[in-house]
């Protein structure tokens, strides 16, 4: 009965000739409860020009992750899908015969977002790095470091944080600060120990990568209702005293696991190393510092250079699983690239000059991240869809739709494949989703019945309903698009 009504449900918006399909959004949106009191823009054009709708276009309004468009779309077209990071490591000195090398080593940041990361395929995980980097430089005969191992964060430059970010995000890994040298997408792993009785507390068991100096103080409570981790870790970059509060499910054998923005990510990664060459047999007489101003590499020895995978590879992991911590490495990438300082603002002028050289307005943008997090960005369904647009033109495009989500990927576009698997159309359509809270937008591609293609965006601010059922307007305004062109 269930498959029968979708079906039922898919073609009731069937069009006759030369219908106004703004007029049927508009429509669509006075039946929809969840839309009463907020601001909302829906605008879809196909991608060679001709507009389909046009909801309030030029409404600013927050448009949460799907920023990232905007920030994965200068990224591509600044650096090229093929480029690859590079952390080079100095030393002031070739070893000796007796491999004692009388200096330091540096290990220069070049703003690799991931060093030591899972999860980008083809990436060494943290103890693979540390691991690989070690057996590096003992191949080179290095059996003593005689001074310290300087890590390099000069290449980025002002604040790890965005102005806005919220002080409820800051601390957890979805809002991990920027660091010229990154290390396990600059957070940590935290462990509480298993809680079967609801409203109980919750102590952390463990953490992992071990973090000298850090205090970690739970007020986190285990809550059989909810199933899902509601726990915040609290702390600015660079504070190493920690609070979390919040709740994790009911556990009887398994703890519930999550994930903290490390305060120090490159003195850590640093101090690791040195850990990792004592216990591979090299001896380091100094500790691990960091230096904010960049030596004289000239004079220096290049052991080695360590590079990321293809930036292809890092936009896929940005977009389809919206992480945040990659975005914001990228938005002040951008600045290094262009020659300026690796800030948050010298990244967002990058993003402003990126529309306007390529002949998208700029007059209604609010931009304060390269992510999305903040609920102070302002950005127009019709900008977004003019960066759709100019991207499907590129001859990079493919890396950057297949970077988009489909209705068979996890997440909340699994609510798609209702009305979508039946036809056979979860592929024909890529959206990049965005929540924070009042906000849900969806912006992204769909195709018509003759495999056109369309670029569309959905925004809605102030939302005070905790449910889907702003998903199912997005639905309704995507069966307009998956049954054009018009019935004639």
């Amino acid at each position: 009965m269930r498959l029968v009504l979708i079906v039922c449900s898919f073609f009731i918006y069937s069009f006759a000739a030369g219908e106004d399909l703004t007029a049927r959004v508009y429509s669509l949106a006075q039946e929809r409860p969840v839309l009463q009191g907020t601001s909302w823009a829906a605008v879809a054009q196909y991608t060679d020009g001709d507009r389909l709708f046009s909801a309030q276009a030029d409404l600013r309004l927050a448009p949460a992750s799907t920023l990232k468009l905007l920030t994965s779309a200068a990224a591509l077209d600044a650096l090229g899908p093929m480029y690859r990071f590079e952390t080079p490591v100095y030393a002031d000195a070739l070893p000796d015969a007796d491999g004692i090398l009388n200096g330091n080593l540096y290990i220069r940041g070049g703003a690799d977002p991931t060093l030591g990361s899972e999860r980008v395929s083809g990436s060494l995980s943290a103890e693979e790095l540390l691991q690989e980097w070690s057996r590096k430089i003992r191949a080179l005969g290095i059996k003593k470091i005689t001074g310290h191992v300087y890590a390099d964060i000069s290449l980025f430059t002002g604040p790890s944080l965005p102005d806005k970010t919220n002080w409820q995000n800051m601390g957890n890994y979805f809002a991990a600060p920027a660091s010229a040298l990154a290390f396990h997408d600059n957070s940590f792993e935290i462990l509480f120990a298993p809680q079967p009785l609801d409203g109980a507390p919750v102590t952390v068991q463990a953490i992992w990568p071990e973090t000298q100096g850090l205090k970690i103080r739970s007020f986190v409570t285990a809550s059989a209702r909810d199933k899902r981790d509601n726990a915040y870790v609290y702390a600015a970059p660079g504070q190493y005293d920690m609070e979390i509060y919040g709740t994790v499910p009911v556990s009887r054998f398994k703890g519930q696991r999550i994930l903290a923005a490390l305060p120090d990510a490159p003195q850590l990664m640093t101090d690791l190393l040195i850990a990792q060459l004592e216990k591979d047999g090299v001896c380091v007489g100094g500790g691990a510092i960091l230096l904010e101003t960049a030596p004289d590499y000239a004079p220096m020895h290049l052991l080695f250079t360590h590079q990321s995978v293809p930036l292809k590879d890092i936009i896929y992991i940005l977009n389809k699983r919206s992480f945040n911590f990659y975005a914001e490495m990228l938005l002040r990438m951008l600045a290094v690239q262009a020659g300026q300082a690796g800030s948050v603002e010298a990244g967002i002028n990058q993003l402003y000059a990126f529309l306007q050289r390529n002949a998208i307005s700029t007059q209604q943008l609010l931009i304060y991240d390269g992510s999305g997090l903040s609920r102070d960005n302002q950005i127009t369904a019709q900008t977004l869809v003019d960066i759709l647009v100019f991207m499907a033109k590129q001859p990079y495009f493919n890396y950057y739709y297949q970077s988009l989500a489909t209705p068979d990927d996890r997440g909340d576009l699994l609510l798609l494949r209702y009305f979508l698997q039946p036809f056979k159309r979860t592929q024909d359509i890529h959206v990049k989703g965005g929540t924070i809270d009042g906000v849900k937008a969806q912006a992204g591609y769909a195709k018509d019945k003759n495999g056109k293609l369309i670029a569309f965006a959905f925004i809605a601010n102030n939302l005070i309903s905790k449910d889907e059922s702003i998903n199912r307007f997005y639905e309704d305004l995507l069966k307009l698009l998956l049954q054009l062109p018009e019935n004639k």
